[in-house]
């Protein structure tokens, strides 16, 4: 599933290939934010990106890779 972050004073945002649930995904960011924490999310080959919860700009949850075109490693 593809997690798109967007990040306050970023021009581009962050997109993350992860394996967790939409369920998931939705109560970390949910628990961040309350919190003023960060966002934390591993990527499909075990990778962290970490965020302020402070400067998300907003969240796309959703989508896969279907159709994608290139190589993958």
């Amino acid at each position: 599933m593809e997690v798109k972050i967007g990040v306050q004073h970023a021009a581009r945002e962050l997109v993350v290939e992860t394996d967790e649930s939409i369920d998931n995904v939705e109560k970390r960011i949910s628990e961040a934010v309350a919190g003023d924490g960060v966002l934390t999310l591993t990527d499909t080959k075990g990778r962290k990106t970490v965020v302020p919860a402070s400067k998300i700009a907003y969240v796309e949850i959703g989508g896969g890779v279907s159709g994608q075109v290139g190589f993958r490693s």
